[in-house]
């Protein structure tokens, strides 16, 4: 059973191999990615964003993170899974914890950044209900979509 808990600090090194590998993997590994994924406490949690990590039989297999953008509003991102389980239904554990996680904190909506090169996250997200909206000015030279889910008209 895969069980989801907030990050620790003794997470900072597979919460940026998880991501790294999956980086390395599809994309490269921008600027951006390395300073945060280097810096999670500082770059995501202190400004008031969340880092969570899934585990099974009590190795960590993935994680996500929310982060406070300039406006207030949570980005889910750094979402990665151990290769090995991808395809496994862990991702769509996660997916279902952040939505339920963000519907608690009375969220609004949150968003993400992604590429239509990760075609079975992208189902993902839309079969849950995340909608495209248009793609802004994003941190991420990778990003080809941006994707909304609003949380006030589930």
């Amino acid at each position: 059973m895969i069980t989801i808990r907030s990050f620790e600090p003794k997470d900072a090194a597979i919460f940026k191999q998880l991501n790294i590998e999956w980086l390395e993997t599809y994309f490269e590994v921008e600027p951006i990615d390395e300073f945060v994924l280097s810096n999670p406490i500082e770059q995501i949690i202190e400004p008031g964003g969340f880092i969570f990590m899934a585990e099974l039989d009590n190795e960590v297999v993935g994680t996500f993170a929310f982060k406070k953008d300039a406006e207030g509003f949570m980005e889910l991102t750094k979402m990665a899974v151990l290769p090995a389980i991808r395809g496994g239904g862990v991702g769509k554990v996660l997916l279902a914890f952040a939505i339920e996680f963000a519907g608690q904190q009375q969220w609004p909506f949150i968003y993400l950044y992604s590429n239509t090169k990760l075609a079975p996250a992208i189902h993902l997200y839309r079969k849950v209900g995340f909608i495209e909206e248009v793609l802004d000015a994003s941190l991420y030279k990778r990003a080809n979509i941006k994707m909304r889910y609003s949380l006030h008209e589930k």
